[in-house]
C-alpha cells in the first residue's frame, strides 16, 4: 500500500491497524540536537485516546508511547524516531457482523473495491486509530517549531448549530471541556445538543479551527508546494475531514476585490497588514501574520440508527451498527489537526533553509 508517507524533509510514514498488535510511526528528517521525551509525546497522545468523557467511545486505551530509536540522553539524534502505541482494548468480535456488508459513510465499499479485501475490525487502516502516529509525529514538529517561536492552538469552533463565541474565548478551556470548545458556555450547549442526538440514536459534526502565530513570511513555494496546499492536503487526509478553509475560506465568493484585500502598511520599520482575509498565505507564501485554518468533520458515520446498505452478494439489506463509537469526531480531532499543520510547518521551514543563497552561506559560516 502506498500513501502512508508524508512531508519531504521532515518526512513521517505511519502503520498499523486499529484492531492489530499496535501503531506507530517512524519520524525522519528531524534535526539533531532537538530537546525531546516520552512526556512530550505522551501529552499530545493524551488529548486524543478515547474513553475520557461520556461524549467519547467509551473504549479504554491507554495510549501509552514507546520511543524505541532516535533520542540519545534527552536528545534526537538526526536518524530516524521510531514509535510504537500498543493496542490493549480491542473487541474484533463486535464487528464480526460487519464482515458480509458495507457500512454507510465508512471505507469498506473503496477500500474492498481497490484491494480486493478489507480488514473489518474497526476498518484497519481506514479507522481514526492511524492518527496515533500523526499525533506522535505532530508533538516532535511542535516541539521544534516552538524553538523559532511558532505557537498553534487548534480547538472545536462548533459542533453541529452550536458555535462559540470569541468573546468568551478561553485557552484553558480546550482542555478542560469535554468538547475541547474554548467557550465553557458554547460546550455546555454543545454537550446537551450531543446528548440529545445520542438519545436519537444519531451524531454530529463540527468545525476545528487552528490559529498559527509566529510562522515568518515566505514559508512555501508558489506552484506545487504552496503552503496552503500543502496544509489543505495534510489536514484532508484525516480520515472524517470534508472540507478545509483558510482565512475567509468559501466566504471570499461573496466579497469584492475592494474588501478582500489586505492593506500593507509600515509600523515600527516592519511590513505588516490591517487585515487578513488571506489567512496568513498569499500566493502559497507565508506573509508573515497568522495563519488560520478550518477543518469541517462529518458526523461519525457509526449510529445506531437503522440506515440501508448491501453486502458482498448485492443483496439490499437493514443494519444497525453496534459497537463502541464517539457520538462526535471532533474533540478528539482537535490535536490531530494540530498535529498536522505542525508537521507540513516544519516540514516548509527546513526546506525554505535552501531558498536563498544567503542562507546557505550563513550555515556554512561563508
Amino acid at each position: 500500500m502506498a500513501g502512508s508517507t508524508l512531508g519531504i524533509i521532515f518526512q513521517l510514514t505511519t502503520w498499523g491497524e486499529s484492531h492489530g498488535a499496535a501503531l506507530g510511526v517512524v519520524v525522519d528528517g528531524c534535526p539533531a540536537g532537538l530537546h525531546l521525551e516520552k512526556n512530550d509525546i505522551q501529552t499530545y497522545l493524551n488529548r486524543r485516546k478515547p474513553g475520557q468523557t461520556k461524549i467519547s467511545t467509551p473504549r479504554k486505551e491507554a495510549d501509552e508511547v514507546q520511543i524505541l530509536s532516535g533520542i540519545f540522553e534527552g536528545k534526537t539524534t538526526g536518524t530516524p524516531i521510531s514509535m510504537l502505541v500498543p493496542n490493549t482494548s480491542q473487541r474484533s468480535t463486535d464487528y464480526s457482523e460487519i464482515a458480509s456488508y458495507y457500512r454507510p459513510g465508512h471505507a469498506d465499499y473503496t477500500f474492498d473495491t481497490k484491494y480486493g479485501f478489507r480488514d473489518y475490525r474497526g476498518g484497519g487502516r481506514s479507522s481514526g486509530r492511524e492518527t496515533i502516529g500523526r499525533v506522535a509525529a505532530g508533538a516532535i514538529a511542535a516541539k521544534a517549531l516552538a524553538e523559532f517561536g511558532i505557537r498553534l492552538c487548534a480547538y472545536t469552533k462548533s459542533i453541529g448549530p452550536i458555535g462559540i463565541s470569541m468573546d468568551h474565548f478561553d485557552q484553558t478551556a480546550i482542555l478542560e471541556t469535554p468538547t475541547a470548545m474554548p467557550d465553557r458556555e458554547a460546550s455546555l450547549l454543545a454537550e446537551q445538543y450531543l446528548a440529545d442526538c445520542m438519545k436519537q440514536y444519531d451524531s454530529a459534526g463540527g468545525v476545528i479551527e487552528c490559529v498559527i502565530d509566529g510562522v515568518p513570511a515566505g514559508l512555501g513555494d508558489p506552484v506545487f508546494e504552496k503552503l496552503d496546499a500543502d496544509l489543505a492536503k495534510a489536514v484532508m487526509s484525516i480520515g472524517a475531514v470534508k472540507a478545509v478553509e483558510i482565512g475567509d475560506g468559501v466566504d471570499v465568493s461573496l466579497h469584492n476585490g475592494s474588501t478582500n484585500n489586505d492593506p500593507f502598511r509600515i509600523q515600527d520599520g516592519k511590513i505588516i497588514k490591517t487585515s487578513n482575509h488571506a489567512g496568513g498565505i498569499l500566493g502559497g507564501i507565508s506573509d508573515g501574520s497568522r495563519i488560520i485554518l478550518r477543518a469541517h468533520i462529518k458526523p461519525t458515520p457509526s449510529i445506531f440508527t437503522p440506515q440501508e446498505t448491501v453486502n458482498k452478494q448485492g443483496e439490499e439489506l437493514e443494519i444497525s451498527i453496534k459497537g463502541r463509537h464517539d457520538p462526535v469526531i471532533v474533540p478528539r480531532a482537535v490535536v490531530v489537526v494540530e498535529s498536522m499543520a505542525a508537521i507540513t510547518l516544519l516540514d516548509a521551514l527546513l526546506r525554505n533553509a535552501s531558498a536563498k543563497m544567503e542562507n546557505l552561506k550563513k550555515l556554512y559560516q561563508i
